[in-house]
């Protein structure tokens, strides 16, 4: 008869033996998993090192292309905008030296910039929407005809448009140089824009901007936008609303004007600005729009093509 002192030794050894074959396979199969994990990551490190060397090449290509389309730039726009004056317009996050090549640009293309106006942040705001619309209303000149009923972005496209545009068929002011200056003062007034000195009307407009707006009422700010650059192309012979790929993108100003086939039938939009390439695709646009013709340019998902077709046939 088994006493209970040799059953509990018994019970006892058959666990420890249960216990050390636990251990051992634990530790036999964490030795197999840590040798593949460790495949792996070497695997995985690799892929890595072969993109990053992927994309440091495809960056110095763009960059060495950027560089040839700056560097041919005058060439190319050359003559493209002759004896034509052009408004330059700009958000307040656009960037200064977009904005300054484009200025160069317009000059080497042979034409003027007649001034620069600034929007600033209030002038797409939603809360301050309802002011906007006010002060438009009362600065309109007299003699002009603003949309009925329209929003606060195309109110402003028209009152700006009738005091900084020519009128297409004369190339004459469409206001007086007072109507031109109660305008500009009382949107400056207002916190609404800030002027260049001297600012003075041209035949053509260039609408400056960058990224996608942010915040509450993000969709709003960038309607706004896309309604004003549209309005001013309805007001002059030709207008251009440039930014980056993300402005083409979501909430970008760019992204509403595609979206809306009765605002890209008139107005061009490019959505490269930050490279050299993307400015000459600009001034190409600005001169197809003296010709009435409009379209969707530059990298974006929703662009139509590089640049104007005149821009790729050399005419």
């Amino acid at each position: 008869m088994i006493s209970l002192r040799s059953h509990v030794i018994s019970l006892s050894a058959v666990f420890l033996a249960l216990a050390l074959g636990v251990v051992l396979g634990s530790t036999a199969l964490d030795g197999a998993l840590l040798s593949g994990l460790s495949g792996e990551k070497g695997k995985l490190t690799a892929e890595v090192s072969n993109l990053q060397a992927q994309r440091d090449a495809l960056k110095t290509r763009l960059a060495a292309a950027d560089a040839f389309a700056g560097a041919t730039a005058p060439k190319i726009v050359a003559g493209t905008l002759d004896k034509r004056t052009v408004v330059l317009i700009t958000t307040e996050d656009a960037s200064p030296a977009d904005r300054d090549a484009l200025a160069d640009l317009v000059r080497r293309a042979g034409g003027a910039v007649s001034g620069e106006l600034q929007l600033t942040a209030a002038f797409t705001d939603p809360d301050r929407s309802e002011q906007l619309r006010r002060l438009v209303t009362r600065l309109q000149p007299a003699g002009s005809a603003f949309p009925i009923a329209g929003d606060t972005g195309t109110l402003a496209g028209a009152l700006l448009g009738s005091v900084l545009l020519l009128d297409r068929q004369t190339a004459r002011p469409q206001a007086t140089g007072d109507e031109l200056a109660a305008a500009i003062g009382g949107l400056i007034d207002g916190g609404f824009v800030r002027a260049s000195p001297g600012l003075a009307p041209g035949q053509l407009a260039l609408v400056l901007t960058r990224g996608q707006a942010t915040g509450d009422g993000a969709g709003d700010k960038a309607a706004v936008l896309a309604r004003f650059a549209t309005q001013l192309r309805r007001s002059g012979a030709g207008a251009v609303l440039a930014g980056d790929p993300d402005s083409a993108e979501g909430t970008g100003a760019i992204g509403v004007v595609r979206a809306d086939t009765s605002a890209t039938a008139l107005l061009s939009t490019v959505d490269d600005l930050g490279t050299a390439a993307g400015r000459v695709t600009t001034i190409l646009a600005l001169a197809e729009q003296v010709d009435g013709a409009a379209g969707r340019y530059g990298v974006a998902g929703n662009a139509q093509a590089p640049l104007p077709a005149t821009g790729l046939s050399g005419s």
